[in-house]
């Protein structure tokens, strides 16, 4: 992406507006080479599923991605209440030296895991009076989208489907309202299934998309990794192009037609 265009997260500027999580890999070193691949500078720590200084005797993430080139962003994933997801992200901001950026998600139903959005805005407000930079996973309500903004989190995250549902975005019109009157950066989490479902979320105007299942679940997780990234970045590109005018039908050739063979009558 050029340089001038990049994703500002809570007033600090990242190369990539692709975000991916570090979950399902099937080792540590599969996850930094599918990082790598992707291009992503943000990614995401399951708090209560990965070690990252908790246990000292099992290998830590931060030996592969380490935050000398990494921003990592503290989840609360598997978290079903305001007070576990405070809670989880008190010890992220313990175990990573007053770490503030997080993404915040609670969690309402451990088969969907659709959110909670009583708990996550409570949560919401805890952690944004406690000094943290708040990115949160919520659902695709423009009305609670505007209520986390007015909180002061630093950017909400709608899903687009379900959690490892891979359906792509079902409801772009929601996405589209939360976006033209959001003024902290949105970024499409969750449901994301294949590139061109990152892709049309760029289109759209989001700022970013965050994926993990999508990447991680895929045959050749590193090659998908970078498909990923060609698409955040061919998405945003075409965003800010504009594409042409959709129409029922084109009344005009697409090529003029001055000038062509036959166009006007041989001499005789």
């Amino acid at each position: 992406m050029s340089s001038n265009d990049q994703l500002v997260i809570a007033n600090k500027p990242y190369p990539s507006r692709l975000l991916v999580g570090t979950g399902k890999y099937k080792d540590f070193a599969q996850t930094r080479a599918a990082i790598d691949a992707s291009g992503a500078k943000i990614v995401t720590v399951a708090i209560r599923r990965t070690n990252i200084g908790q246990n000292a005797d099992q290998e830590s993430l931060l030996d592969y991605l380490p935050p000398s080139e990494f921003t990592l962003l503290p989840n609360t994933a598997g978290c079903y209440s305001a007070d576990d997801a405070v809670r989880t992200l008190r010890l992220a901001r313990e175990l990573l030296d007053d770490h503030r950026l997080v993404k915040l998600e609670v969690l309402g139903d451990p088969h969907t895991l659709f959110p909670n959005m009583p708990e996550t805005l409570a949560a919401a407000k805890t952690l944004v009076a406690e000094g943290f930079d708040v990115m949160v996973y919520c659902t695709d309500d423009p009305i609670q989208c505007r209520m986390l903004e007015d909180i002061g989190c630093v950017a909400v995250m709608p899903l687009a489907s379900l959690i490892g549902s891979g359906m792509g975005i079902l409801n772009p019109w929601n996405l589209k309202l939360i976006i033209d009157q959001a003024k902290v950066p949105v970024l499409v989490d969750a449901g994301v299934g294949t590139a061109s479902d990152a892709a049309i979320a760029m289109e759209l105007g989001c700022d970013g998309v965050l994926m993990n299942t999508a990447i991680a679940a895929a045959g050749d997780p590193v090659l998908m990794a970078n498909a990923m990234r060609k698409a955040v970045e061919a998405g945003r590109e075409a965003f800010l192009a504009g594409r042409m005018p959709r129409k029922t039908y084109e009344g005009s050739p697409s090529s003029p037609t001055s000038g062509m063979i036959g166009s006007v009558s041989a001499k005789t």
